[in-house]
């Protein structure tokens, strides 16, 4: 018997997702754990499951489509089975629950003069002059230099979306666009950056941050760091090491290791460090669990491994789940310094940054010195100023002498 197949919740927090492709077209027999397509969602590009046998009798949705969870995005049946029923409910229930939130991207331009355009330049455009593509086809497009409005869409409704940009090979010859031109752009939100506004609005708004900067020297850790990777098999990061000695100082200060629960406070006797890691939608912050365990060289690997993962959108729930405390490092951006909203559910976030060389004035000489400036965001429902304090004092004691991490 034919039913539909609907878009299930992925994550914790997702409420709707993107279809992004189809790894099984009309017609095809399916069962169950094949991999029917790949979504989009709030957190990162999952792979969607099958559940069941049977045949595609048809896909509902187009790639780039937004689908509210519960929405119908195919029809799974025998072979040569009449669905026409199904395929009547879910076009009335489409027509009558889904309204898709995000608007397409959009480029509109108010010109001052008459701009040429090639006479081989095809828009694809609504009738109220809108550009449609999907945000995955625009951000394509921006990388490698292609003028979208020149690309024929071939989604629904004249789409553009990414295969049309991987495809497009410019028209030659034809004038070119005068630059005398007032144009904005706007692209649709992504799920995860929704979810990174709606989590880190509640955080600072609700959460009473304080914060703490205190001065590191690193000479000392930039030459332990040196001589670990002469002879090393896996390389350390300066990050990889602030992340050792972050979870170490929380071991001796628990109260920072915490969350706010609204009636009680949380104090985890793990230690599960969260590092961001930038993305194109945002922020991802996978999770280097029972850190204060670990080797340096086995955090270098997993942090390594979730950069990597990221990047290619194939982190999984586990991966960034169940965070007690965050850091996040813009020093190799060239930062100085900066202020971390907490990430919820921890109580404090550690924001680090770049190494600056500078001089000091020790036994009555100058000397040139490398320092790099941490500031410690902290929740003060949960962490008062002098805990705080201390737990700082405690990762600067690691960091100025790495070889107390081995006791």
């Amino acid at each position: 018997m034919a039913k539909l197949i609907a878009l299930n919740k992925m994550t914790d927090t997702m409420k709707e997702g993107v279809l992004v492709k189809w790894n099984k077209k009309k017609g095809d027999a399916v069962k169950p754990g094949d991999i029917l397509a790949e979504v989009e969602t709030d957190k990162a590009t999952m792979d969607l499951e099958n559940f069941e046998s049977g045949t595609l009798l048809e896909l509902l949705v187009t790639e780039g489509t937004t689908v509210p969870i519960g929405g119908a995005i195919a029809v799974l049946g025998n072979k040569g089975e009449d669905f026409s029923a199904l395929l009547a409910q879910a076009n009335s229930n489409s027509s009558t629950d889904h309204k898709e939130e995000t608007k397409p991207a959009v480029e509109t331009a108010t010109p001052a003069t008459t701009p040429q355009v090639s006479a081989n330049v095809t828009h694809t455009a609504n009738n109220d002059g809108r550009l449609k593509a999907s945000p995955l086809a625009k951000k394509l497009a921006e990388s490698k230099g292609i003028d979208i409005h020149a690309v024929v869409g071939t989604g629904d409704g004249g789409r553009i979306i990414k295969k049309d940009i991987e495809n497009y090979t410019p028209a030659t010859g034809g004038a070119a666009y005068i630059a005398s031109t007032e144009s904005f752009s706007e692209i649709s939100v992504s799920q995860m950056r929704k979810t990174i506004a709606t989590r880190l609005a509640e955080s600072k708004f609700t959460a009473p941050h304080f914060y703490l900067t205190m001065e590191i020297e690193m000479d000392n850790v930039l030459n332990s760091r040196e001589r670990m990777n002469v002879n090393g098999d896996v390389k350390i990061s300066v990050n990889d090491i602030i992340v050792k000695a972050a979870a170490m100082a929380l071991r001796k200060h628990p109260q920072v290791n915490s969350s706010w629960l609204g009636d009680k406070i949380r104090t985890y006797n793990h230690i599960h460090v969260g590092v961001a890691v930038a993305v194109d939608e945002g922020l991802l912050v996978p999770v280097v669990r029972f850190a204060d365990q670990k080797p340096l060289s086995a955090i270098s690997a997993e942090v390594k491994e979730f950069g990597k993962k990221a990047k290619e959108k194939k982190l999984q729930p586990q991966d960034w789940a169940g965070n007690t405390f965050t850091v996040s490092n813009l020093g190799m951006f060239g930062i100085d310094e900066f202020t971390a909203i907490i990430n919820p559910p921890d109580a404090c976030i550690l924001a680090v940054g770049s190494v600056k060389d500078t001089v000091a004035i020790v036994d009555g000489e100058i000397v040139g010195k490398k320092i790099m400036k941490v500031t410690l965001s902290c929740d003060h429902r949960v962490v008062d100023g002098v805990v705080g304090s201390k737990f700082l004092q405690t990762f600067k004691g690691y960091m100025e002498d790495p070889v107390k991490m081995l006791v």
